[in-house]
């Protein structure tokens, strides 16, 4: 519920507050999800913080005018590129979770071949998960932050 408030926009505020005030929220929620991203035991991780950024960008997509072109564009590169790495390891865990639910229905030969493709996508994953590391890393993500809050600053000035 407190996210809730935190959103709440006041109808007669400028559309660039409300700009302000998205982008704050969603950036908040993006960083709040990284902690423990590249846990390979734990995917739900990437899937929350996926989701966060595919809205922030969202935010900033829609809000796109309120921001000064060159800071908003660097900043949607950046939140674009870090939602991409978040999606090739995503899209290897889902992969993953569909064909072992799979493989525990069937025996034999079909079994095993199952079980040969999921550590293929286990490779996958393995490989989606390195390159994800940068995006993720605390000094990256320390930089993404600055770039966002310069970006609100901006619009509130």
């Amino acid at each position: 519920m407190a996210r809730a408030r935190e959103l709440e926009l006041d109808c007669k505020a400028s559309f660039g507050t409300a700009a302000a005030c998205a982008v704050k929220v969603r950036s908040k929620e993006v960083f709040e999800h990284s902690a423990g991203v590249l846990d390979l035991e734990d995917v739900e991780r990437v899937h929350d913080m996926r989701v966060a950024t595919r809205r922030l960008r969202a935010a900033l997509e829609i809000f796109e005018p309120c921001f000064p072109r060159k800071r908003h564009r660097k900043a949607l590169k950046k939140v674009k590129a870090l939602a991409d790495a978040l999606g090739e390891r995503r899209d290897a865990d889902v992969e993953i979770a569909l064909l072992e639910d799979l493989a525990d229905g069937v025996e034999g030969a079909d079994r095993d071949a199952l079980r040969a493709l999921i550590d293929e996508l286990r490779d996958r994953q393995q490989a989606a998960n390195e390159a994800l590391a940068p995006y993720v890393a605390r000094k990256r993500l320390k930089k993404l932050r600055r770039r966002l809050k310069k970006l609100v600053k901006a619009v509130e000035a």
